[in-house]
């Protein structure tokens, strides 16, 4: 593959993401109703029929979206409906190209040190991202669900707060993806990324705002908890039909097994050293033990193999991306029978889950303080090993006197060994780095 430049890079994606734009846009906003309905009620307050304000989730159960949803909708009410439909549709499509530089730069930053062809890295990147953006126009303009398009894009901040050892901004950042949308929980196990020593700050941020967006409804009306019970048909095309689940709607134990499963395998994930498989794990949760099989569902399983396919792992063919648009998004169109596509759903979940947790990975990172972090390997299959004379600016031979917990990869030169004036240097071909962080 030839060599991309990063505003090549951004162009692209650019165009891939208008085109999309353009041609789902006319037949889009199919659900933006519930959230203009909900942006309505949320800013009502007292002054209406008593509905609106902290009494929304009490009277409303069908509105399942998060506070931050509905505040965020309101925004675009005082438009006309099709105007603040389009601006909104606009913006939330917008987010999607930022989620996919996110996960590059979140790449760039994590392998930071071990030596990764950064070329193919944006490349794998780009072919990636072409997957990710058709199902995040399904989900924000098609649909248009701002709910699902705050939380993931929420999530892909924390993701990069991890990256860079950031835990009060990846708490914070976990807690607005959970207040736009409840069923982010499931990605709270990307705390656990970080090191050890910052678990209990990052829950603390988490928590706290959290119960800062939540606690007022249920405080304001208790009868907010009916929210939670609110059901859902069946529907014959489900994973849950193949695992035995016959009951016309969602059985009232679903919603809390699809959270148990979702953190349970993120968990299992970070504790393996693939922290970049929470979110698709989280997104195999809900997919398989939902009732419902709406198409947008897919975008969070794509953020997921995106995440995985960039910092996961190195092969230049982003393949998780591409066999999840395909079998989940494809076999809507091509498999007429319900039962089968149901199967279809069910045996990805099973084999994607299943290699991301067990599949050998290379350089996996180590426990304890380095929990999910890779050692800096001595070359990668990414690109070429620097010769003994032609070490990185800054970086001489390693003193052996000197060893850390992840080795010596992980320590400076020895005084008075870095390179002489004039020497070559090794050019940054990164186009997101920035400081290294939590190494």
């Amino acid at each position: 593959m030839p060599a991309i430049s990063q505003r090549m890079h951004l162009v692209l994606l650019t165009a891939w993401t208008v085109l999309w734009f353009i041609v789902v846009e006319p037949h889009g906003g199919f659900s933006w109703h519930y959230l203009r309905t909900g942006g309505e009620l949320i800013y009502q307050g007292s002054s209406g029929d008593g509905t609106g304000g902290l009494n929304l989730y009490a009277h409303h159960p069908e509105l399942q979206m998060g506070p931050i949803s509905f505040l965020t909708a309101g925004l675009f009410n005082p438009f006309p409906e099709a105007t603040g439909q389009f601006l909104a549709a606009a913006l939330m499509s917008a987010l999607g190209l930022v989620i996919v530089v996110l996960a590059g730069r979140s790449a760039a930053h994590h392998f930071l040190g071990t030596g990764t062809n950064h070329q193919r890295l944006r490349q794998r990147v780009l072919i990636a991202g072409l997957a990710f953006i058709p199902m995040w126009i399904e989900v924000a303009v098609r649909f248009g669900h701002l709910d699902d398009v705050l939380a993931l894009f929420f999530t892909a901040l924390a993701v990069r707060a991890v990256t860079r050892g950031s835990p009060a901004l990846t708490g914070a950042c976990l807690a607005l993806a959970m207040d736009s949308k409840p069923t982010a929980l499931a990605f709270v196990p990307l705390l656990l990324a970080l090191p050890r020593d910052k678990w209990l700050r990052a829950a603390l941020w988490c928590a706290g705002l959290v119960a800062l967006a939540w606690l007022p409804f249920f405080l304001g009306d208790a009868q907010s908890f009916a929210a939670a019970k609110f059901t859902i048909p069946n529907h014959p095309a489900s994973a849950l039909r193949w695992l035995g689940v016959a009951d016309p709607k969602t059985p009232g134990w679903d919603r809390p097994a699809q959270f148990a499963l979702g953190l349970v395998l993120g968990a299992i994930a970070v504790w393996r050293g693939r922290w970049a498989a929470v979110v698709l794990l989280g997104a195999n949760a809900r997919i398989v033990l939902d009732p419902s099989v709406y198409t947008y569902y897919t975008a969070s399983v794509l953020l997921g193999t995106l995440l995985w396919d960039v910092i996961g792992q190195r092969r230049l063919v982003p393949w998780w991306s591409w066999l999840a648009v395909i079998i989940l998004y494809g076999s809507v169109f091509v498999v007429p029978d319900d039962s089968v596509r149901g199967l279809i759903r069910l045996a990805f979940v099973a084999v994607s889950t299943g290699y991301v947790l067990l599949w050998p990975v290379r350089e996996r990172g180590g426990r304890g303080g380095r929990r999910g972090r890779r050692r800096p390997p001595a070359r990668t299959d990414e690109g070429p090993e620097l010769p003994a004379d032609e070490e990185p600016a800054g970086r001489g031979p390693v003193n052996p006197a000197v060893q850390g917990p992840a080795g010596p990869a992980d320590q400076g030169p020895v005084p008075g060994t870095g390179p002489l004036p004039g020497a070559w240097t090794q050019p940054s071909a990164t186009p997101w780095a920035g400081p290294p962080a939590a190494r």
